[in-house]
């Protein structure tokens, strides 16, 4: 897949709060186009928070965060244009009752309306369909996808795809639009060593391909940057090089839904 040129990010000082405290606070980070970014820490630390918010879809409260450029918040329109999710618990989730064609489909079309060149809205239907085609196969083999392999091949329904699979459907999905950033939730929840292993060597190669990645675990792979937050929802921030960078100041635990309920989705 021909992957565009990734987004850097960086973040100073960022801190995020809700109405019963911080999400994160004191993240500070500077990572490379093309990077693998993990955001590691346990349920509840503000991965999520710090996720949405360096993909421009919640307004930090403090410090100074950019992707691909762009400062946050002020530009979070244009990062949202840049950063696609993959899968985010309430608020980019696979739908159950779809099949993997379904959701396919429909990413394609959207993506043809709202993310294409009116150029490319004015070209002949058998053009326009042979180009989402080559999207969504593109996006296919570079999430490691083949619907050929699943129960009912793309007539599978999302609800019968094992935990791995359904992370290679919201990949490809976020695929489909080329992004400089790909942010996944939960990277490696629910999975074995085995799948675990899988997921990481996905956006290893995503990374390796030119496409920065962001992803949330409870455990970070070797050799990825790693933002750490910790159990009292604290953040410990790292450089490039993925060393520990001076601790950053303790905040109180805050889940995602009540920062999210406070800042709202910029």
């Amino acid at each position: 897949m021909d992957s565009p040129h990734g987004a850097a990010v960086t973040a100073g000082g960022l801190g995020l709060k809700g109405p019963r405290g911080w999400a994160f606070r004191g993240v500070t980070f500077d990572a490379a186009p093309g990077s693998l970014i993990a955001i590691e820490g346990p349920s509840g630390s503000g991965r999520t928070c710090l996720l949405l918010a360096l993909t421009g879809r919640m307004r930090p409260t403090e410090g100074e965060a950019t992707t691909g450029g762009l400062p946050l918040p002020g530009r979070a329109g244009a990062v949202r244009r840049i950063a696609a999710l993959g899968p985010v618990p309430g608020v980019s989730e696979l739908d159950p009752a779809f099949t993997v064609a379904e959701h396919l489909r429909e990413r394609a079309l959207l993506q043809r309306r709202f993310g294409g060149s009116l150029r490319a809205l004015l070209r002949p239907r058998r053009e326009r369909v042979a180009a989402a085609r080559d999207r969504i196969d593109a996006a296919l083999e570079a999430a490691g996808l083949d619907p050929a392999t699943l129960p009912k091949a793309e007539r599978t329904s999302v609800r019968d795809l094992e935990r791995l699979e359904a992370l290679r459907l919201s990949v490809t999905l976020a695929l489909i639009g080329r992004p400089r950033l790909l942010a996944v939730d939960d990277t490696d929840l629910k999975l074995s060593d085995a799948e675990r292993a899988e997921a990481w060597e996905l956006l290893r190669l995503l990374a390796a391909d030119g496409t920065t990645v962001l992803a949330v675990c409870s455990q970070a792979p070797e050799g990825a940057l790693t933002v750490r937050t910790g159990t009292t929802g604290a953040t410990e921030p790292t450089d490039i090089t993925g060393e520990p960078a001076p601790s950053a100041t303790p905040a109180h635990d805050e889940g995602t839904a009540d920062a999210f309920a406070e800042t709202g989705r910029s």
